[in-house]
């Protein structure tokens, strides 16, 4: 059974796409972008655009009833590779213990010219 996940807490999605899709006891969460929901507005620095996407996925996890901990995998795009220290500084404190499987791209570009966009996959038992 698939159910959408909506969660007014993260930005709207920008296309004909879901923030989140639960299937079964697997929800799948679409590439966050670091957009303040509340605001519309987009942090400067790499650390404050992975901060805010990693609180969107946050939002999108609570919303269906995951945490963090449920998380297994994550993809990072990043519009510079040269920001990968700095974004990996701020996602280990996300992911202290335990952190799920992981790949990072550098990608040519990011929708509204972001440096960061993070998707997530999380099981339930």
């Amino acid at each position: 059974m698939k159910r959408i996940i909506t969660s007014p807490n993260a930005p709207k999605a920008v296309g004909p796409y879901s923030q989140a899709v639960l299937a079964d006891n697997t929800l799948y969460i679409s590439g966050q972008l670091p957009i303040n929901p509340e605001t519309g507005l987009v942090p400067e620095t790499i650390e404050e655009q992975t901060a805010q996407s990693l609180k969107n996925v946050g939002a999108i996890l609570a919303e269906a009833g995951f945490t963090f901990s449920d998380v297994v995998k994550s993809t990072v795009l990043l519009a510079d590779m040269n920001d990968f220290a700095a974004m990996n500084a701020v996602y280990a404190q996300t992911y202290a213990e335990l952190p799920p499987a992981r790949v990072c791209y550098q990608v040519a570009k990011l929708p509204l010219g972001v440096k960061v966009e993070i998707d997530t996959i999380a099981i339930k038992g």
